[in-house]
C-alpha cells in the first residue's frame, strides 16, 4: 500500500516545515503572521522577542519555505515578512488528506489475537 510519505522528497519537506514550526516562538510568529504582512518592529513589539532572536527564527521560517520577506521599495533598510500562500495551501491540503480519519482502516492482526502468524515473528 503506498503512503503519502513514500515520496522521499515530499517526506523531506513535509519534516523541515514541521521542525521550523516545533519551536514555541517560531509558531508565535508564523500565527502573527497568518494575521497579516508585518516588519521587524512590529513582530518586535507583538511578540515581545529580541531582534537577534526573531531574525534567527525569522530565518529558519524563510529556509522551510513559510515565509517570504521583501525590503521597502521606498526605503530598503525596511524589510517586510508575509506567510508563503503556494506554501501553506500546500501544507494545508497535504495535511487535510494525511489526517483524514477516513484512511484509516482496520486489517488482520498478527498472532494469536488475529489467528493469522506473521513470519517476521516466529
Amino acid at each position: 500500500m503506498v503512503t503519502m510519505l513514500d515520496d522521499k522528497i515530499n517526506t523531506v519537506e513535509i519534516t523541515t516545515i514541521f521542525k521550523a514550526l516545533s519551536d514555541s516562538n517560531r509558531l508565535r510568529i508564523f500565527a502573527e503572521l497568518m494575521n497579516g504582512d508585518s516588519c521587524n518592529c512590529e513582530l518586535r513589539d507583538n511578540l515581545g522577542l529580541a531582534a537577534n532572536l526573531l531574525s534567527h527564527h525569522l530565518k529558519v521560517l524563510e529556509k522551510a519555505g513559510l515565509v517570504k520577506s521583501r525590503r521597502d521599495v521606498i526605503d530598503g533598510r525596511w524589510i517586510y515578512y508575509a506567510v508563503n500562500i503556494d506554501r501553506i495551501t500546500y501544507l494545508h491540503d497535504w495535511m487535510a488528506a494525511f489526517f483524514n480519519p477516513s484512511r484509516t482502516q482496520s486489517s488482520v492482526l498478527c498472532g494469536p489475537e488475529g489467528r493469522h502468524e506473521c513470519v517476521d515473528n516466529l
